[in-house]
């Protein structure tokens, strides 16, 4: 097949952790032809949706990991399958390259779905199911906010649509820097920001685990460095093995069906204790570490789906 990757630039990953790396991998080594573009390099134009590129090759080799062919436009109609692989935020910027992956249907296979990806942003889905997930308030006014915080005592601050830890804050019940963290939030974004119920099982860490087509493939849990409450491997967290647990499986059991109908075939959730936190579907991870713990191929796996979908 051939399969093009809107990614972030490929120079800087780190083979041994990339799970967009690592797809790629994969793919080449099923036999498929790649091609990498910018989501910047997408673009709209009289009717056909294009991206200027180049043709890749990857290896597993620390600074030498990939190769480009010349650059060239192309028109994404033409591929078998598109991976919507860019990081966040979850801007409109993003948004809008979902509108126009949308358009490549039903010829082209996008992965994950573009409408259901720019539908279901990380800490919203979440929302469909509130018997799975901590106490939660979304908000922008500031008397909501202490309203929840003050129920709560403990609660986590965070914006509605970061991603990697970024601007995640603990506020303890005499914490008094509310009113200064929304100042701060709200001077520079029009966003809400998610508060939730601090769950001091974080301590123990915060399970990834990654569903195929709506089927759990495995689990990482990642703890947070000495004094921190973020457990994000892109702060400092640690990626150590875990099992499934049967409340584990009960949270994929009844979120499953939701993503695989949806088109959602790479998707990491985020367990804290018998919690559901997020359910990513922009960028997920966690591919590499998932395969080193367990020795299965998660990349396989997604693979197998992928092409499942497009036959």
């Amino acid at each position: 097949m051939k399969i093009a990757f809107q990614m972030d630039p490929i120079g800087p990953v780190d083979i041994e952790a990339d799970s967009t790396f690592r797809l790629a991998e994969e793919a080449q080594a099923r036999g498929h032809e790649l091609f990498y573009y910018l989501p910047e390099h997408l673009a709209y134009d009289q009717g056909t949706v294009t991206a200027r590129g180049h043709p890749l090759e990857v290896r597993r080799v620390a600074g030498d990991h990939f190769r480009l062919g010349d650059e060239r436009v192309v028109n994404l109609s033409d591929f078998d399958v598109v991976w919507l692989r860019q990081d966040p935020p979850f801007d409109m910027f993003y948004i809008t390259t979902t509108h126009l992956l949308q358009r490549l249907a039903p010829g082209t296979l996008v992965v994950n779905d573009p409408f259901w990806v720019r539908n279901f942003p990380e800490k919203l889905l979440v929302l469909d199911f509130p018997e799975l997930m901590p106490p939660t308030t979304i908000a922008r006014d500031l008397e909501t906010i202490r309203a929840f915080k003050a129920a709560q005592g403990d609660v986590i601050l965070k914006p509605l649509y970061g991603n990697g830890g970024a601007g995640v804050f603990h506020l303890s019940e005499s914490d008094r820097n509310l009113a200064s963290l929304h100042e701060l939030f709200t001077g520079f974004s029009r966003e809400p920001l998610i508060v939730q119920k601090y769950l001091p099982q974080i301590a123990r860490g915060d399970k990834r685990v990654i569903l195929v087509d709506g089927e759990p493939a495995g689990v990482i849990n990642r703890v947070p460095a000495s004094g921190e409450t973020r457990s994000n491997m892109h702060v400092g967290g640690r990626a150590e093995k875990a099992e499934l647990t049967a409340r584990d499986r009960e949270i994929c059991a009844a979120i499953g069906p939701l993503l695989r109908d949806k088109g959602q075939v790479f998707v990491g959730i985020d367990v804290i204790g018998d919690y559901l936190t997020e359910i990513n579907v922009t960028s997920p991870t966690g591919i590499q570490e998932m395969e080193r713990f367990d020795g299965t191929n998660v990349a396989g796996m997604i693979w197998d789906a992928v092409e499942a979908r497009r036959a």
